[in-house]
């Protein structure tokens, strides 16, 4: 499993490997029993502490995503949980929000964002 973390981007590396891992799990590339890489070893291949591989690997034991079996490894437990409505509102509002400021970090009006979006969606159909 390849990967990468950008320590400029004003993220917690924690959490960009949380949703790394997330985003594999949620388009197939990560299935239940994939075992995932050593706290140790992914912490060497990110070249960042261990503890920050650690909270990720704990926070996302906690949702239920992975598996830890002590002296064995730590394993995809299984797919996204189902959210409920109320839930996933939350999840899109927040999702949105952060792209948004994302892209005003970088001189992106709210207008230019949209008009992008919406050539994005187009190209789909």
């Amino acid at each position: 499993m390849k990967l990468s973390v950008e320590p400029r981007r004003g993220v917690p590396l924690y959490f960009q490997i949380i949703e790394a891992i997330k985003h594999r799990v949620a388009v197939g590339e990560l299935k239940s029993g994939d075992r995932l890489p050593t706290v140790r070893k992914l912490a060497v291949e990110l070249a960042i502490n261990p503890n920050t591989v650690a909270k990720a690997y704990d926070e996302l034991r906690r949702e239920g995503i992975l598996d830890v079996k002590q002296g064995i490894g730590t394993f995809v437990k299984g797919s996204l949980p189902d959210l409920d409505a109320e839930t996933r509102e939350k999840k899109l509002h927040q999702l949105c929000k952060a792209f948004v400021l994302e892209g005003k970090k970088y001189g992106y009006t709210v207008e230019d964002i949209f008009e992008c979006l919406k050539d994005l969606v187009s190209e789909r159909a």
